[in-house]
Formats: structure tokens, sequence, C-alpha cells
């Protein structure tokens, strides 16, 4: 039988940051990005559910025979932290579990631009980091929040499903919440947090309405709001949060987004040119008067050239970021162009035309 606690002792030792559990295969770990597979016998039926099951509790047992899905965080001093999702195959259990480092990474360990940073310091307003899954907006927003609670001496209310990191109480008092344990839903938490006389809430994903508007309302009315959208680039996150709104509040939310707007950053993690480790390429949107003006007169599609632009402002496209990343011999041709948002530009620029 599989030992999922060796498995994930392993797993660090290798410098996974991802464990794949699945029937029929043996376990894979993810490497630099690219799947290995375990020198372990193919896993039967039985082997899953009950490696998988040595990491689970009883509700989110009951939740997976309900759902047929569950996120839950799993720890040990043998394994160290891991976000863990397991799901229903073909009626059979499978997991994917994520490591969480222990030790939160300082912004400049990550390559956190100073612009973005300091948007901690912000009394009020909304922040969002975007990109595709696994691309490291969990860990940006908690070197953030953990910079502002060295810092501040603010109330700090995480909202999260799961609990990645742990933040201890510093210089800011800090309230974690996990969805499904400690409160229903994101909506719910957001809308009790506006009653418990916080500085700064963290909503870990903005996934439907009724938490996207209650974000805007918590911006709006004097808090500073982080949290993550799983889409690429500043003018596609400001478009698909209007869109989720009926058309005939299309254009208020325009106009409040427009005011408590304060930054977009979305990032990618690509493999870095000596093959040993991942780094992260960072677009910054910051909202500046021309920046506001567009998102109010719906004219979104003009924000990626007044980014382009608007580099001494702090902000930078992720073309540009590619650009550096590859100027500096961090990563190699192939991979910037395999990132690119605007091919042609960015192979142009590598060129020197």
């Amino acid at each position: 039988m599989l030992d999922m606690k060796e498995l994930l002792a392993f797993s660090v030792e290798a410098k996974a940051s991802d464990v794949h559990i699945a029937v029929g295969i043996p376990p894979k770990l993810r490497i630099n990005g690219k799947l290995t597979e375990v020198e372990v016998p193919p896993l039967t039926p039985a082997d899953a559910a009950e490696a998988i099951g040595a990491t689970m509790k009883d509700r989110h047992v009951a939740i997976l025979k309900d759902r047929g899905e569950v996120d839950f965080s799993f720890d040990s001093p043998e394994t160290g932290r891991f976000r863990v999702n397991v799901f229903m195959d073909r009626g059979n259990m499978a997991a994917a579990y994520r490591r969480v480092e222990t030790q939160i990474p300082r912004p400049d360990q990550l390559g956190i631009p100073r612009e973005v940073v300091d948007l901690y310091k912000r009394k009020r307003g909304l922040v969002l980091v975007t990109g595709p899954t696994g691309s490291g907006k969990s860990t940006t927003l908690a070197s953030i929040i953990n910079k502002a609670n060295e810092n501040l001496t603010d109330h700090i209310i995480t909202l999260e499903d799961p609990i990645e990191y742990i933040h201890h109480h510093n210089k800011a008092i800090v309230n974690q919440r996990e969805v499904g344990m400690d409160t229903l839903s994101y909506a719910n938490a957001l809308r009790a947090a506006l009653r418990e006389d916080p500085d700064i809430i963290l909503v870990g994903e903005m996934r439907d309405l009724e938490t996207i508007s209650t974000a805007i309302t918590a911006a709006e009315t004097g808090h500073l709001v982080f949290s993550t959208l799983h889409t690429i680039g500043a003018a596609s996150t400001i478009d698909r949060i209007i869109d989720i709104f009926p058309t005939n509040q299309q254009q208020q939310v325009r106009v409040q987004l427009a005011m408590v707007l304060e930054g977009v950053i979305s990032q990618s993690l690509l493999p870095i040119a000596s093959g040993n480790g991942r780094v992260a390429a960072f677009e910054v949107m910051l909202a500046s008067p021309a920046i506001r003006s567009l998102i109010r007169e719906a004219k979104t599609h003009q924000i990626q050239s007044t980014i382009q632009t608007s580099r001494q402002q702090g902000m930078i496209t992720m073309d540009d970021a590619l650009y550096d990343l590859f100027s500096a011999g961090t990563i190699t041709r192939e991979m910037a162009l395999t990132y690119a948002q605007d091919q042609q530009y960015l192979r142009k620029k590598i060129n020197g035309q």
C-alpha cells in the first residue's frame, strides 16, 4: 500500500510543486513544471482510496460524497503543508496535492515589482492578482499580506478555500477564515467581514456576481480589498468583472470600478533557462487617471497601449516583462515567445527591430 505521508515527504525532497494521485498509474510529481512518474506500481482503486483517505478528515469525506470534490489543506511535521483537491474520477478517488511553503516568501524573492508591493499602503480600493491556475497568485498575495502584517497596525481578514499560508499576528491582527470550515461561502464571509472592522480584506477568489459586487462595495466604503481572478491581462480582467453583471447595471459598475480599482497584476510562471526552478513574469496595470477614464468610458481595448507607454509610472505589459527576463538570461527565447500575448511584437523586440 502507498504511504501518503512518505510520498509527500519525498516530493518535498524532490522539490516538486504538485503530487497527482490517480487509479491505474503510479503517482506523478510536477517538478519544474513537468510531470515525472514515481517508481512504484500503478495504483488500484483501493490503493488510491486508502492513500488519499489518510490525509482527509470526516467532514472532507462527507463533502466529497455530497459534491464529488472537496478542497482542504493538509499538514504534518513529516510533510509540511499542502493544498489538496480530492475528486471522483470515473467512480474512483483521485487527488492533486500542491505544496505550500511554510515560510511566506518575501516580495523580492518572488520578483514582485515594488509598485505592486506598495499597494498594501493604500487605505481603500481593489487590487486584483490574475493568471491561470498554478501561476502563483496565492503566493504573491500571501507575500503582500505578510508585508502589511509586518508594517501596519491594521486588522486583516483573509477568506480562503482552503487556507494556504498561515499568517501569525505581528503588528497587525490577522484573522483567517476557511470556506467550508469557518463559513459557508465567500459571499457570506465577505458580508460578515464588513461588520468585523477590517482595514484589509483578502478574498481568495471572486467566483460569482454576489462576491464581486460585495468586494466592490467593500472597496467603496473604505476598505482595501485584494482578490484573484482566473483571467489573463488587465483588459480581459476588467471586461470579465463588468460582463458578469446584468446589462442594465454594467455602466454603473464601470463607474464604480473606475473609482475603486487600484491595480491589476497578471502573472505567469515560466521555467528558467537553467532548468532549475521557475520564475514569475508580471504584467502591471496601475489605476492612473488615464486608466480610470478608459474603464469609465468602456474603452478597455486601449488599456494595453496605455500600459505600454506608462512604464515610468510603474506599469509594464506581459510582453515587456518577458523581454526583460529574456534579456537578463533568466528565460529562453522560446519560452518568452511561448508565453507572449503578441508574439510578433516580442519577436521584433528580441531581434532588435
